[in-house]
């Protein structure tokens, strides 16, 4: 954990690709440089966490925690049959980051999860996922640009831990993403939505008690406003670490 000479331990869960350099080409764990560059500029420090069994144990050494975003979660987690348009899953990725999520929820760290983190943390209590937006609202202005980001407004509930965070109740978001929430998991309760009624952001209800875990569906990382991250931060060096489990 941090020592008082540098900022919050941020882990950020990456994922395993085969990946070209130079002459190389091998499997290699991946994450795309903004996030980490993000956490830095927020004041912490970031950690990758490769979806290796056992990663969730790391956690004990660590002030934070980022679900990024990346491939589709099999749907049999949320028990549905898989459609033709999902694509990119990865067994060990979806084992590891729910093992992240559990972890943390255990020991109160605070998680932010970003566009497939957010779905991750549906799925993880018990909600479902819209599997592919274009047929659930008849356009694909979530991931218009394909390997790229495009943007798209929200609307964030008044009163709501995003709207504070964000210091505004309508914002642009950095959007890329071709599923959504359909049923929402226990105890989340909905702060932002696209214009066609999709669920961008969901937050634990009551705040969670005190417990920071906010979730959104853009790419903040991609954007210009830090907010989020130094929110992360924030909650990272005040928290009052919850005992470990036994």
């Amino acid at each position: 954990m941090a020592d008082g000479t540098g900022g919050p331990l941020i882990g950020i869960s990456s994922y395993c690709e085969l990946a070209k350099w130079g002459a190389w080409e091998r499997p290699a764990v991946v994450l795309p440089r903004r996030y980490a560059d993000s956490v830095a500029a927020a004041g912490g420090i970031p950690v990758l966490l490769p979806p290796l069994p056992g990663i969730e144990d790391a956690l004990g050494r660590l002030d934070g925690l980022i679900l990024a975003g990346g491939g589709d979660i099999d749907p049999a987690r949320y028990h549905a049959e898989p459609a033709p348009e999902t694509s990119s899953v990865r067994e060990e990725r979806d084992v590891a980051e729910l093992a992240l999520f559990a972890a943390a929820r255990s020991r109160r760290l605070p998680v932010l999860g970003i566009c497939r983190g957010l779905q991750v943390i549906n799925v993880a209590l018990g909600g479902t996922l819209h599997q592919h937006l274009p047929d659930v609202v008849g356009h694909d202005g979530h991931a218009p640009v394909p390997g790229g980001f495009a943007d798209h407004a929200v609307r964030v509930a008044p009163g709501s831990r995003l709207s504070q965070i964000l210091g505004r109740d309508e914002a642009g978001t950095p959007t890329h993403h071709h599923q959504a929430v359909d049923q929402l998991g226990r105890g989340l309760i909905p702060t932002a939505w696209a214009q066609d009624g999709i669920i961008e952001a969901f937050e634990l209800e009551g705040a969670g008690d005190g417990w920071f875990m906010v979730a959104v569906q853009w790419h903040p990382e991609a954007g210009d406003d830090p907010s989020l991250f130094r929110a992360l931060i924030a909650a990272a060096r005040d928290r009052t670490p919850a005992p470990a489990p036994a």
